[in-house]
């Protein structure tokens, strides 16, 4: 009976609250992105477009 309740307020019980942590973060960075898919697609774009642009002036 100790084994359980120490299982249960124990350590293991702090490690189950890491794991609910890291994936309350990556819903909330997921809903992030879903929610400003279209404006960072537009900022990678364009900042894809500028290093292209650059680059080409480099290879010249």
């Amino acid at each position: 009976m100790d084994e359980i309740k120490d299982f249960l307020v124990g350590e293991h019980a702090e490690d189950g609250m890491g794991v609910v942590e890291v994936l309350l973060i990556i819903v909330v960075l997921v809903g992030i992105v879903i929610i400003f898919q279209k404006q960072i697609t537009q900022l990678v774009n364009k900042i894809w477009k500028a290093i292209n642009r650059d680059a080409s002036t480099v290879y010249k």
